[in-house]
């Protein structure tokens, strides 16, 4: 039952996650200055969240580890994948920010 739960949970966070990133995105390419925040902002924001997102799958393996009650194995695998996906889509994400400026600095003036 409560992998369920999790699963549930788990699916209704990406698309809270999709709808967040569509509604930003839109709202960024149609005025910037509206918005309040520079690309550098939402960056570290995004750099934050996964660092948050780790710190919290570490903390839940370790409490698992120690036995702590009402730690689920599921619950510490299922946070360890979240870390690990919002750790490669951030490397993604990293990489195409890389390719794209060196794309940019090698066109001709």
């Amino acid at each position: 039952m409560s992998q369920g739960v999790e699963f549930n949970r788990l699916i209704m966070d990406m698309r809270a996650m999709q709808a967040d990133a569509m509604g930003q995105s839109k709202s960024i390419a149609a005025t910037p200055e509206a918005s309040g925040g520079s690309f550098a902002d939402l960056l570290g924001q995004a750099v934050n969240k996964v660092a948050d997102t780790q710190k919290a799958s570490d903390q839940l393996a370790n409490a698992f580890e120690i036995g702590t009650s009402g730690v689920d194995l599921t619950d510490v695998m299922v946070a360890s994948q979240k870390a690990s996906v919002s750790f490669q889509a951030l490397t993604q994400v990293r990489n195409k920010l890389t390719q794209a400026y060196q794309d940019i600095m090698q066109m001709p003036v």
